[in-house]
């Protein structure tokens, strides 16, 4: 063989192994896993949205991305059981919407990075180290700036029923949140000088009997926090039987027939958990990668719910409000 040719083809061959390298690295198929409390149907438009934004950075099911769902149905006491799954699958990455999913995937794996979407407080809840430096195997992104945010829906809810003096606040008692949460409503409570009716529920199973208590201790209002978005028409249906006027803390409820929601819009914000997972999955790590919080929240206020709860919502509101429902 001619010595040029051979040193051409050593060369040409020693050229070409990165690049296949590079391509073979290209064409494997990834494989998450999505942890999440609710059933799948109470939160497709927001899964939808997260999907979007994975092909929008070049990800697609079913392609170069194997999605290994994993829904509790509404009952959070599952999670632990469902992460361990998703950890002996071997998945690349976990996603985790809400706090209690975060949680679960993270007593269930310290290597396998997991993206959080929503979790209230996770710096103390030790998920992350910090925002800025999250130090370990988590990040993503966190609900909400401070935890304040929780009294300003009490606020909201003064506003809109002024004659308010006792409003019941519906939570989950097994979230991990619910306990710096009601710190905080109480807190704003005690400024407005608003009785508090605390109701621990954890499920459609019990909410009878929480709105009956309700109605017992003549409730002005009503607070919905917790991860019961799966039932959200249930909710809305219980609050108008009652003639309660409610504030929720997603939109959501509201086009189901709430009053109000003031939080953030989950199907814009959702779509920033996309960015982290195609970081982590081209190599960055979570430790490195700081967590994103909302600088955006929505008043929803929905308007023939209120005429038929016999409210007139005041026109300061009204002109506050990002979406008004006719």
């Amino acid at each position: 063989m001619d010595r040029r040719v051979f040193i051409g083809m050593l060369g040409g061959g020693l050229l070409a192994a990165p690049f296949a390298a590079e391509a073979q690295q290209a064409g494997k198929v990834y494989r998450i896993g999505y942890l999440s409390a609710p059933t799948r149907e109470s939160v497709e438009h927001v899964l939808q949205a997260f999907l979007r934004a994975l092909r929008e950075l070049g990800w697609v099911e079913g392609q170069n991305l194997i999605i290994e769902y994993r829904w509790a149905e509404g009952k959070i006491e599952r999670l632990p059981a469902l992460a361990a799954e998703l950890v002996q699958r071997k998945v690349d990455l976990i996603v985790a919407p809400a706090t209690s999913a975060v949680l679960a995937a993270k007593n269930a794996t310290s290597s396998i990075p997991i993206v959080m979407i929503f979790p209230i407080n996770p710096v103390e809840l030790k998920l992350v180290a910090s925002l800025a430096r999250p130090g370990g195997n988590v990040t993503g992104t966190t609900f909400t700036p401070t935890p304040e945010i929780f009294g300003k829906h009490l606020e909201l809810l003064k506003e809109a029923i002024p004659q308010a003096s006792r409003v019941a606040i519906l939570y989950h008692p097994a979230e991990a949140g619910s306990p710096r949460l009601l710190k905080e409503v109480e807190a704003a409570a005690r400024s407005l000088r608003v009785q508090l009716q605390r109701l621990g529920t954890r499920g459609p199973e019990e909410f009878d009997s929480a709105f009956a208590a309700m109605a017992r201790e003549r409730a002005d209002g009503l607070l919905v926090f917790g991860n019961f978005i799966s039932h959200r028409t249930r909710l809305t249906e219980l609050a108008a039987k009652y003639h309660l006027p409610t504030m929720y803390a997603q939109g959501e409820y509201v086009a189901a027939g709430g009053l109000m929601a003031y939080g953030v819009k989950m199907a814009d914000f959702v779509g920033r958990a996309a960015v982290y997972v195609d970081k982590i999955l081209k190599g960055a790590k979570p430790a490195d990668l700081p967590v994103e919080q909302p600088s955006k929240f929505e008043l929803v206020i929905n308007l023939k719910t209120a005429k038929a709860l016999g409210l007139t919502i005041p026109q300061s509101l009204l002109l506050r409000a990002d979406e008004v429902i006719q």
